[in-house]
């Protein structure tokens, strides 16, 4: 087993999750694949998890036990603490600049971005769903909603469901 690959795909895995099993689908792929764990170790790892105090982030360090010994807790651990660390420093690091200029446009410029990529989103959405009037209308009423602030986002969201099930039956 390779070391240092070994603790890329553990880190690989908690940078692209946002959740405490959120990366669980990356490391099964990426350690079964190369046969350094089983599907024995996944499941006893996931059940450490969920039986121990604390975030159920933490399965990962036992299934770095189970497969790396201490040396595979070390790295698993230190692959889960890394972006959070990272995050840490980057935001210090911004409280010290956000009012630059140049700071100040790529942030408006990366909220636009956001804002094009929800709408290709919702493009792709609408085209597989198909752009029927009272799908716009579901739409505009959401974001109307939305814009009063009184509904909460989930209510919102279940709210138009409900009608697109009620409306389409």
């Amino acid at each position: 087993m390779n070391p240092l690959l070994y603790f890329w795909l553990f880190l690989k895995a908690s940078l692209s999750s946002t959740s405490g099993i959120g990366n669980l689908p990356s490391l099964h792929a990426d350690l079964l694949a190369r046969h350094w764990a089983t599907e024995q170790q996944f499941g006893e790892s996931l059940t450490i998890g969920s039986v121990s105090p604390g975030p159920t982030g933490l399965w990962v360090i036992s299934l770095g036990y189970l497969t790396g010994g201490l040396r595979g807790t070390l790295m698993a651990l230190l692959a889960i603490l890394l972006p959070p660390l990272l995050i840490l420093g980057i935001e210090r690091l911004y409280r010290r600049v956000q009012n630059h200029p140049a700071v100040e446009g790529f942030v408006h410029g990366l909220g636009l971005a956001v804002v094009g990529i929800f709408l290709v989103a919702l493009y792709g959405i609408f085209a597989s769903a198909g752009i029927h009037a009272r799908n716009v209308v579901i739409l505009l009423a959401a974001v109307g909603l939305t814009l009063t602030k009184r509904v909460p986002v989930l209510g919102i969201v279940g709210l138009a469901g409900a009608v697109g099930v009620i409306w389409r039956g």
